[in-house]
């Protein structure tokens, strides 16, 4: 008989409880950032409906938006075939993703040797993390 947390138990977490959380744009496809989830992370996205991710600076959850505004509503969730990585499929609020103001955190592109910016700032950092206060 299955138990509700059946499924977290066939993740391999890494040796800090771990597992790397890939964000991806559930309509474009676009990857908008790479964070952390613990169980409790896991599982609060599960059931909460909205990424939740474990800040491993501040060692604490972090519910994506909480100071933003910009939360990540789940569409889906996937997990890779070494069940090592979990695949968000999200609805970007804000259509802002990254802490510097931009659609995505891969905002820099290689390029004869050099990294570039391709993408614009949205919204400041400054304003950004003001509207939810």
């Amino acid at each position: 008989m299955n138990t509700t947390t059946d499924w977290l138990d066939e993740i391999r977490w890494n040796g800090d409880g771990l597992i790397p959380a890939i964000a991806q744009d559930a309509a474009t496809g676009t990857v908008l950032m790479v964070a952390w989830m613990n169980r409790e992370a896991l599982t609060l996205t599960a059931c909460e409906g909205y990424a939740v991710y474990w800040s491993r600076s501040r060692q604490k959850l972090w519910r994506k938006g909480e100071e933003s505004g910009n939360r990540q509503k789940i569409t889906h969730l996937r997990l890779d075939c070494d069940a090592d990585v979990i695949l968000l499929g999200v609805e970007q609020t804000g259509g802002i993703a990254c802490h510097t103001g931009r659609h995505s955190c891969f905002y820099r592109i290689l390029r004869d040797g050099q990294w570039h910016t391709d993408q614009p700032v949205l919204q400041s950092p400054e304003t950004l993390y003001q509207q939810v206060k």
